[in-house]
């Protein structure tokens, strides 16, 4: 904190100053917050509809009707608050707090966040912390895959159209909703054939495997990016530039059905996901490539490599985190990093 305040133009003793009053002042909501743990393992933990009232009145000194307002979003019946212990300390915070601390948190965050598209002083600072000693990372990537990651994360199905007209022929994905098929059957007879299960929690976990929806692929439609400008000048405006046209894409459905074509994968992941939200399975291109997966290959070998990853997907229907999906949403990601902001919507359990 202090390097990257020291970076942003506060001299070096002022800043080791700064950081030591931001890792104070973040210590106290984090003390206020849930941990990853539990937040991974009980999505219910973020439900907690309040009508904008009863949020007002939650935290006195922060307006959600305010807020809703400054945002552009028609002021709702109820809207979940979650953690409302985190949102009553921040309030509490917001009239207790010298404007310096605050000051100094936002000023920190602002430049933080900002890093990875800045010079190379501050790259190698983000590096020297989130890469290296917080994930063990030995040597930053090289720019163009950095890059290549930052693309990924603002405009990731927009590059997926890309990657699957060269990586994903047709054929591929009519091979694989037959090899999904199979394994749907071979489900559906060990379930009917457990002799641990009784008759009442088959019927359920029939009925459920009965609305499973597979996802092969790529989305049958794809979003659309108009809207979305960048440019040469500078790096940084150009993610912004992504960041805020996602940020009013998701927006824009508040108060709309959930549209159940969207995918919280790019086509170009490496990955699988089960979301016991919607009980779908779902395959990006990426998984569906040599050697998991080979349209032209002999039947064992799909079904020894993407067929074991097809019924992994499937079983986590019935874990502790899939079993739930009519009651208590627990979810939890397993095979990669969150989702970015643009899938507003619980992690899904992935391979």
């Amino acid at each position: 904190m202090a390097k990257v305040l020291e970076l942003s133009g506060v001299a070096a003793d002022e800043a080791a100053k700064q950081a030591a009053e931001v890792v104070k002042f973040e210590t106290r909501l984090t003390k206020a917050s849930r941990s990853s743990v539990e937040l991974s393992r009980d999505v219910s933990l973020y439900y907690n509809p309040v009508t904008l009232a009863e949020a007002d009145k939650l935290t006195p000194n922060f307006s959600w009707t305010e807020f809703f307002k400054s945002q552009g979003v028609a002021a709702p019946e109820k809207f979940s608050l979650a953690m409302p212990a985190f949102h009553q300390e921040v309030s509490k915070a917001l009239a207790d707090t010298d404007p310096s601390v605050w000051k100094a948190y936002l000023r920190f965050h602002s430049v933080d966040s900002a890093s990875p598209y800045l010079t190379d002083a501050f790259v190698q600072e983000n590096y020297e912390f989130y890469g290296k000693a917080l994930n063990g990372q030995k040597e930053i990537k090289p720019r163009w895959k950095r890059v290549l990651g930052t693309i990924e994360d603002g405009a990731g199905d927009a590059f997926g159209q890309l990657y699957v007209k060269v990586a994903f022929p047709a054929e591929s994905k009519a091979k694989m909703e037959t090899l999904v098929k199979n394994l749907a059957a071979s489900l559906k007879e060990r379930i009917e054939h457990l002799d641990w299960m009784s008759a009442e929690t088959k019927a359920k976990a029939i009925a459920k495997w009965e609305t499973f929806t597979p996802k092969i692929g790529y989305p049958d439609k794809w979003r659309e990016w108009s809207g979305l400008e960048t440019g040469r000048d500078s790096y940084l405006t150009n993610v912004r530039a992504a960041n805020a046209f996602n940020y009013r894409w998701n927006l824009s459905k508040i108060g709309q059905p959930v549209d159940k074509t969207e995918w919280g994968m790019t086509p170009q992941t490496v990955n699988a996901y089960y979301n016991p939200l919607q009980n779908e399975i779902v395959f990006p291109a990426a998984i569906l490539q040599p050697p998991f997966f080979d349209p032209n290959a002999d039947d064992a070998l799909n079904y020894g490599g993407i067929g074991a990853v097809i019924g992994h997907e499937m079983t986590h229907g019935y874990d502790d985190h899939g079993a739930a999906a009519s009651g208590r949403l627990a979810t939890s990601r397993t095979g990669g990093p969150t989702p970015t902001p643009q899938a507003s919507r619980a992690a899904p359990a992935s391979w």
